[in-house]
């Protein structure tokens, strides 16, 4: 199975890595591992979802849980789907961002709880490898629903917007399509590669890539949107564009929408601990609660609940909302920058303007030998400073800060780097990457 179990989902090359055999196994193992009797299931635009899926529900069905066949949708409706169809769980026909030869499986418990490394998926990979299974006397079934229409109806009860915005938005081709399917009314939107095709015709569906982002950049300028918005292959994700052209920061994303949401009342908001500290800052000012947490859909969905936090960020473009189960929603996200707007008179580029205070490095990447060696390093040159471990080492200063984690899944140490100037966040940023890169 070569590795195709992860950190928070399965996925691989198919069918060389993963194939319908072990799909029918995966569904056998999820069904056992949860306890299940109902689960929906919904998949993406990719060719081989379609016999994925039905492998997938063969192994459930062969435990004795009924299946509801959502058909294509998107990640935040599969979500959704779990809660508002009271289902025992969910899982989604995804490889998301990767290229279209991939294709995987995101699976949850019962009101989304996703299940993670940690939580269930190496469980279920160990069923899968022993292959020891019983079939229940009474095969479950199998129906169908269509959530899209569901989901809309949802997603426009946050609408508050008192004109339609131009919107431009690139479709990826993917699951962004459905994902806004039954809201797109309330814009005047300028679509971008509105086909579904699993393939990708015209760019890699991920927004962390910045070069993806060059065309719907241009078409913003070009049209004279308000702002814009692109999609990743799922549509968990999203990348926003400000009226110039800009990119929004994802983490400054985070604080727009903060805006929004506080200036309803007070509430708990969590921000990814690699944010610049414009966002605490923002969320602060703004009345709410802001608290840091760890890189990882699954730690930050459980602390949301911990925490009964109304909203997480995250700086890869995920947006979290109570409401969606604490889970993503990429379409709510879209209406909460369109609130802001209408409500604050300003333009994008100048609700972003504030935020962009201090200087930033980025993640940047770098393989090394011996992981362990070099975080022992930082953490004796930084000593002096306020250091933390909630996820690799954090370390704050009066003036600047940094953050290096390794990766889950090879040798490589993942820095950030942010300074109240640029020249001091270089001078770090440099001093920080001869220590790593030797």
């Amino acid at each position: 199975m070569a590795g195709i179990f992860k950190a928070y989902d399965i996925r691989g090359i198919y069918p060389e890595q993963l194939n319908c055999e072990i799909a029918e196994k995966i569904g056998k193992a999820y069904t056992v591992f949860s306890g299940a009797k109902k689960v929906v299931i919904g998949r993406d635009m990719r060719p081989h979802s379609e016999p994925l899926f039905e492998a997938l529900a063969k192994g459930i069905t062969s435990q004795g849980a009924d299946v509801v066949n959502l058909g294509m949708c998107s990640t935040p409706q599969s979500y959704f789907a779990n809660s508002h169809l009271d289902a025992d769980g969910s899982i989604i026909i995804t490889a998301s961002h990767n290229p279209g030869e991939w294709n995987g499986f995101k699976m949850c418990l019962k009101n989304a709880v996703p299940i993670s490394g940690a939580t269930g998926i190496m469980d279920i990979e160990a069923m899968v490898e022993k292959n020891d299974f019983t079939d229940a006397k009474v095969s479950g079934t199998i129906s169908e629903y269509n959530i899209v229409p569901d989901y809309a109806n949802f997603l426009r009860g946050f609408a508050k917007m008192d004109r339609k915005l131009n919107v431009v938005v690139d479709y990826a081709n993917a699951m962004g399509i459905l994902e806004i399917d039954g809201i797109e009314d309330l814009f005047n939107i300028t679509p971008m590669y509105k086909e579904l095709d699993g393939t990708f015709p015209n760019h890699d569906a991920n927004p962390l890539e910045v070069e993806t982002l060059d065309a719907i950049r241009e078409k913003v300028v070009e049209v004279g949107a308000d702002f814009g918005a692109a999609f990743d292959g799922d549509a968990d994700r999203c990348g926003f564009i400000d009226n110039k052209g800009n990119i929004i920061p994802m983490d400054l994303f985070t604080a727009l929408i903060a805006q929004d949401i506080l200036s309803e009342g007070p509430a708990t908001i969590l921000y990814d601990l690699r944010s610049s500290w414009a966002v605490k800052e923002c969320i602060e000012e703004n009345g709410g609660t802001a608290v840091m947490s760890r890189v990882g859909h699954a730690f930050i969905k459980e602390q949301m609940r911990e925490l009964g936090a109304v909203f997480a960020g995250e700086l890869s473009g995920h947006y979290y909302f109570k409401e969606n189960s604490t889970a993503e929603s990429q379409g709510l996200a879209l209406i909460k920058m369109a609130n802001l707007l209408c409500k604050s008179s300003k333009t994008a580029e100048e609700l972003v303007a504030p935020l962009r205070k201090y200087f930033f490095s980025g993640e940047i990447n770098s393989k090394v030998e011996d992981v362990d060696q070099v975080l022992a390093t930082i953490k004796e040159k930084y000593s002096d400073g306020n250091m933390f471990e909630l996820d690799g080492i954090s370390v704050e200063y009066n003036d600047w800060w940094l953050n290096v984690r390794a990766s889950n899944t090879e040798p490589v140490l993942r820095l950030i780097v942010e300074g109240k100037t640029q020249e001091l966040m270089e001078e770090k940023r440099d001093e920080l990457l001869k220590i790593i890169r030797g």
